[in-house]
Parts: C-alpha cells; sequence; structure tokens
C-alpha cells in the first residue's frame, strides 16, 4: 500500500521526478521524461506494480532524520536501528542527459543490515521485463551489472551489492558498517544501445549539489517566507525540462482529490496558464533568463494556426495527450480510475489566452525585448480572442459539464485585450489598438453587467449564476478592480460565507451544484487559500493573512513540498503531488505579505 501523499520526497534530473517514500522506497518513476511511462508504479498500486527499497532489514528501525541538502533535491536519510546507524543519499545528476537514479548507503555507527528489493515494471507496471545479471570486467567482482529490458527500453542496476531473484523480483541483504558505503546507480537507456558505464558518484553528487546550490543562490526574496519561497522556485526548476523549458504541473497522475473518489486526473503536461504563471514568478525572484526560456516554450507551443491552440501540450509541445484509463492498476489507497493522457487538452478555455498575454506584458515591463516572432504571434492571439468572443468555455477548472459563461474567463479576456492595447500605446509595437479598446471596453460592461450579482453583491462563478469560485480572486491581480473595489470586497465577503470551510481553508467551488458534471466531493485547493492570503494583505487585513499563511505554509512537509490540495479533517495532503499551481501561488501570497508590487518591480528592472 502506498505511503501517504506528504511522506514522499521528490527528486529531479530536470526531465523527470521519482518519488522515494520516507520508508525508502521508489514508488513512482518515469524514465526517461516526466510523461514516460513508469518503471515503478507502487504508487497508484501495489509492490508489484514496481518499486525499489532500501531500508534497514530490522523492522524496529526509524528514520530519525530526512532532509534535502542545502538548496538541492539531494535527498539524505538518516536511519537508527538498535545494532547501529546508516545515512541513505538519494539524487539525479541535474541536467546532464542521463537518466539515473544514484543511492549511497553509508554506515555511521555499527554494523547495520540493509535489504534491497528491486521490481521493475514497464509500462505503468503492466510488463515484467527480461533480465540477467553480468558483469562489466570479469576480473573486477564488484562490477556487478542487473539488466532488464522491455522492447526499446532498457534499464541496467551498478553496484556491489546487487539483489538476486526472487518470485519476479530482485531481493537483497548486505551489512554496511561505519565508515563504509555501498553505492548503487539505476540507469534507464535504450535497449538497441550499449550499456552505460556507471558514474563516479562522488563526482556526480559534487556536480548535482553545485548546480542546485547557485541556481537556488540566485533567489531574490529577503521576506518573512524567504526559505519557504525558496524552495517553492526549486520545485519550479524541478519540474522544468532542461531542454525544452516546459514546466509540468505535477510529476504524477491520478493521485485523488478526494480519497477513494473518481477526480483523478494525468499532470504531467504544460499547461499554459502555469507555464505564464511559472514566467512571473521567475521574472519577480531574479530568475531573467529562465523566464525567457518559458516565453520560447510558449512561444514554440502556440506556433501555428491560432485557432489549433490547446490549452495544455507535452513536454516538448507535443499535442497528442488523448486521454486513456488503466484499468490494471488499482489507483492510490483505491481511487479509481488511474488516467494517463488528459481529455481537457480538448476544451475551450477562454482564460488562456489572457493568463499568456499578461505574462508577456509583466516580461516587456521587466525589460524584455519583443521579436518579430513573439509580438506576431500576441496578435494573432489576440485575434483568436476576437473571433471567439461570443463562446462559451469549460473555464480555469476545466469543468467536464456544459460550457459557460465564466466570469473568470470574460476577466481573463478583458486582460487579453488590456495587454494587448498596452502593448501599442506604451511600447510602440504596431496593432489596432483602437479596435483592441472597444472590445476591452465591452468586455468590462458586460462583465458588470451579467457577471456581478447585486443581490449578493458579488460576482458570480457564471453569468447569471447564484454561486461564486475562488478563481474571482484573481481578477485584481490582472488589474480589472483594484484590491479594495467595494465589488471585489463584497466577492470576498461571498467567498468567506460560501466557500470556506470550518478550518478556514477555501474551496474552488461547491462541487455539489453539478456544474462540472462530476460526483461531488473534492478537497479545498491550496492555491485557492494563497489567493485569499494575497487579497487579504493588499487590503489591509494583516493578522488574517498571517494566520492564514501560517497555516498554508505549515501544511509542507518537512521537505517543504505541498500536493494540490489538503484534507483538513485527515490532517493529509490530497491531489497530484508536488503541484506547481500550490508553489506558485504560495511564491504569489509571500510576494503581497512581504509588500512586492509585481508590477512596480517589473518596470523599476526596466528602468
Amino acid at each position: 500500500m502506498a505511503a501517504p501523499i506528504e511522506d514522499y520526497a521528490l527528486l529531479s534530473d530536470l526531465a523527470t521526478g521519482p518519488l522515494i517514500s520516507r520508508s525508502g522506497s521508489v514508488d513512482w518513476l518515469c524514465f526517461p521524461r516526466f510523461d514516460s511511462p513508469s518503471v515503478f508504479a507502487a504508487l497508484l498500486g501495489t509492490e508489484k506494480h514496481g518499486r525499489w527499497l532500501i531500508a534497514p532489514a530490522q523492522p524496529d528501525a526509524v528514520v530519525v532524520n530526512r532532509q534535502y541538502l542545502e538548496s538541492t533535491f539531494v535527498l539524505e536519510t538518516t536511519w537508527r536501528t538498535p545494532r547501529g546507524r546508516i545515512l541513505v543519499t538519494d539524487f539525479m545528476p541535474a541536467g546532464r542527459g542521463r537518466s539515473s537514479l544514484l543511492r549511497r548507503v553509508t554506515g555511521l555507527k555499527g554494523r547495520v543490515a540493509v535489504r534491497q528489493e528491486l521490481a521493475i515494471r514497464p509500462n505503468y507496471g503492466a510488463l515484467t521485463p527480461w533480465m540477467s545479471r553480468g558483469r562489466r570486467d570479469p576480473a573486477n567482482l564488484a562490477g556487478e551489472t542487473l539488466l532488464a529490458i522491455a522492447g526499446p527500453d532498457a534499464w541496467v542496476l551498478h553496484g556491489g551489492q546487487l539483489p538476486h531473484a526472487h518470485d519476479q523480483r530482485h531481493i537483497g541483504e548486505f551489512t554496511v558498517s561505519a565508515g563504509q558505503n555501498v553505492d548503487f546507480e539505476l540507469t534507464w537507456f535504450p535497449s538497441y544501445r550499449e550499456i552505460p558505464p556507471p558514474l563516479d558518484f562522488d563526482v556526480a553528487l559534487a556536480e548535482t549539489v553545485n548546480y542546485w546550490t547557485r541556481w537556488g543562490n540566485h533567489c531574490r526574496q529577503d521576506g518573512a517566507y524567504a526559505a519557504e519561497v525558496k524552495r517553492s522556485l526549486l520545485v519550479l526548476r524541478a519540474l522544468t525540462h532542461y531542454e525544452t523549458g516546459g514546466i509540468v504541473a505535477a510529476p504524477t497522475t491520478s493521485l485523488p482529490e478526494d480519497f477513494g473518489g473518481t477526480r483523478n486526473w494525468d499532470y504531467r503536461y504544460c499547461w499554459l496558464r502555469d507555464a505564464a504563471l511559472t514566467l512571473e514568478a521567475m521574472l519577480t525572484h531574479g530568475y531573467e533568463s529562465e523566464a525567457l526560456k518559458w516565453r520560447n516554450w510558449l512561444l514554440r507551443a502556440l506556433a501555428g494556426d491560432p485557432e489549433d491552440i490547446q490549452i495544455m501540450y507535452g513536454l516538448a509541445g507535443e499535442r497528442d495527450l488523448a486521454e486513456k484509463v488503466l484499468n490494471h492498476l488499482p489507483g492510490y489507497q483505491d481511487a479509481r480510475p488511474v488516467r494517463i493522457g488528459n481529455a481537457a487538452v480538448y476544451q475551450y478555455q477562454a482564460d488562456v489566452v489572457g493568463e499568456v498575454l499578461v505574462a508577456l506584458e509583466r516580461l516587456r515591463l521587466a525589460g524584455g525585448k519583443e521579436d518579430p516572432f513573439s509580438w506576431a504571434l500576441q496578435r494573432a492571439l489576440l485575434g483568436y480572442v476576437e473571433k471567439h468572443f461570443d463562446d462559451k468555455d469549460c473555464g480555469l477548472w476545466e469543468i467536464r459539464g456544459t460550457a459557460e459563461y465564466f466570469t473568470h474567463s470574460r476577466v481573463m479576456m478583458w486582460a487579453a485585450f488590456d495587454c494587448g492595447v498596452r502593448a501599442v500605446r506604451d511600447h510602440g509595437l504596431p496593432g489596432p489598438a483602437d479596435r483592441w479598446d472597444e472590445l476591452r471596453r465591452r468586455l468590462r460592461a458586460e462583465i458588470m453587467g451579467r457577471g456581478f450579482n447585486h443581490g449578493l453583491k458579488s460576482f458570480t462563478q457564471t453569468y447569471g449564476g447564484d454561486h461564486t469560485d475562488a478563481a474571482l480572486l484573481t481578477l485584481p491581480q490582472v488589474g480589472f478592480l483594484a484590491y479594495s473595489d467595494e465589488c471585489i470586497l463584497g466577492t470576498v465577503a461571498q467567498l468567506e460565507r460560501e466557500l470556506l470551510t470550518e478550518e478556514g481553508l477555501l474551496l474552488r467551488y461547491r462541487t455539489e451544484s453539478g456544474i462540472d458534471g462530476l460526483e461531488p466531493g473534492e478537497q479545498p485547493f491550496l492555491a485557492c487559500s494563497f489567493w485569499l492570503v494575497e487579497q487579504y494583505a493588499r487590503t489591509n487585513r494583516r493578522a488574517e493573512a498571517e494566520a492564514l499563511m501560517d497555516t498554508l505554509v505549515g501544511f509542507t512537509n518537512e521537505l517543504g513540498l505541498l500536493s494540490e490540495e489538503f484534507a483538513p479533517k485527515e490532517l493529509r495532503m490530497a491531489g497530484n503531488y508536488p503541484q506547481a499551481f500550490s508553489h506558485l501561488a504560495l511564491v504569489r501570497a509571500a510576494d503581497a505579505m512581504h509588500g512586492v508590487d509585481r508590477l512596480s518591480l517589473a518596470a523599476k528592472s526596466a528602468a
């Protein structure tokens, strides 16, 4: 049975991200990319669906400390047993183009028996590979290899204490003494190529620590939540492909939004919305070159006929993300179905272009120069928004019910035209600013007339509706109204009445309304509560902002990671993990608490 979500640590080589439980089991790993079929899928099933365990053999062993080394994704786990102590170091070499997971067991005190279990199960646990044992050099008894092959894929385990075949998996035990290291490396490679030699563990470790430390040291943030902001930015970097610049929403699929429920989605793809928000976060905190790389990914992904725009893409901009159910997997703690692919790729979500154009406007304000390709594409996107001006959509939350006029989506369309007008009038770029201004004015009048309920004194989720939506907290974030505007304050009051749980967390919307076409039931979405922190901080509700922020930050595990949602009654994380959107929202909330004005900062940077 899989561990609680919060018990997992993330590793990253900037191409994929395994999850390792507190008990030392790698229960999820997709080689060589985040969106590749998994080779370990115990997270969504049982041990027979694939895992790699390294832990003390004694049943009374306990973890006394688990941490990332400095500002890295090098995981250190210290175990204590009645016979001694060991340290397990886990990491992936960052950005080298080599898909390897390295694990070292170091003896700290006494002599400790260590158990290893390896079950390689390609294609999400559906296949059993052909395996063989050998040596790199027949004269070198320490140079053992364990080779697994399944079609085009192969995996090799290097090490001197390799496990042996037992009941369709490999099990072994070895003893480590104080001062002794026992190293392992599991590497993916195409099966038609030669087996890659092992890395020098110490050299690879030093290079990886150096990479992450240098990257983390560029972070600009000195507020009360500086450590949380840095770790969140590191998570965003860890979820970003080193070559393409695409950022996945999470490295996992089908971790349930409601335990035992059906709201189980594949988040291993690149949402335009998330990429745009990541660009803003990176700009605010000193990562201008990364922001430009994300912009280039956006431009490549969107290139082509605007009518072909999708809300999400593969890591390199792939478009075919058809959804499929894996019936052989029982799901995380029996939450079915397990899905790969995401049918939301075919939805029309009217807010997405606005998110992209707002982010690119921030980049212009920070001094980023437009090239002919980038501005031409933005103009084409504005033409796309105009063409679909009267179309209903599926909204920010990707409802699978009937399309509606979502107020948030209409505001983001307003934001798209607003960015277009300012690009022409403030930055001197060519374009029909008067036409865009007319559409911007029409949308504002329409939104105020149809998206605001005067009886509730609140904006509503949909035109003419009676319910609200946490996405409405983003209206002042894009400048539609001020944070302190009476219409925004009334909306906040209605959100507090309708969507706040008794624990003080904010739901996205009322799922029992049936608007999303799914069975009701989910946990509070963490990004929404972070948006509420931002709103409180921008409207002099400082004490409430601090209290809520401290509560939310308290939900991170000891490694600083957050999932998509949090179950307050069970005191557990829920949803895919770690979740980029949650960490993005944490950064925004911390900036608001620290008094960072993103627009002013961008303008200052440009000056």
